[in-house]
């Protein structure tokens, strides 16, 4: 493989219903490069009061997520014809976390899905649009259908 290729292609999914589109276009461009190919989904878990009452109830939630996110990312990973790529599921900033693993992984590419925006949303921040700026890698973004209800006429 020639100097610039990617060799190991991290692959974000949310684990939303266009998770296969992504996940196809990732597993398509790793065959055709020959790279490694990996998934990544992170549970986003709001932060709890250390000493609170619901920190019990919290800790089995998150668990819970983790435990329901490590399955459905495994039945992607085998739709896709991935059922050996290695699955992780972290939990915590999304943002963060994707940069983390990508840095830990040494991903030469991080492949995840980005909506259209419009309105008041594009002012937001976007992760993929903080993933882009602080990867120690290239990004792709495969655009996704918009998912929002279609407005009244």
């Amino acid at each position: 493989m020639s100097e610039g290729a990617y060799r190991r292609i991290l692959v974000v999914l949310d684990l939303r219903e266009d998770s296969l589109h992504v996940g196809r276009h990732a597993a398509a461009l790793a065959a055709r490069l020959q790279a490694e190919i990996e998934l990544l989904h992170v549970v986003d878990l709001l932060p709890v009061e250390p000493m609170s009452e619901a920190l019990i109830p919290s800790v089995s939630i998150e668990d819970e997520l983790v435990h329901r996110a490590r399955t459905r990312l495994a039945e992607l990973a085998a739709q896709l014809g991935l059922g050996s790529a290695p699955c992780w599921v972290e939990s915590g900033n999304v943002k963060a976390e994707i940069v983390r693993v990508a840095r830990k992984r040494q991903a030469d590419l991080i492949v995840l899905g980005s909506r259209e925006r419009h309105g008041m949303s594009i002012l937001v921040n976007f992760t993929e649009d903080t993933v882009l700026h602080a990867a120690p890698c290239d990004v792709l973004a495969v655009r996704v259908k918009r998912t929002a209800a279609p407005h009244p006429e």
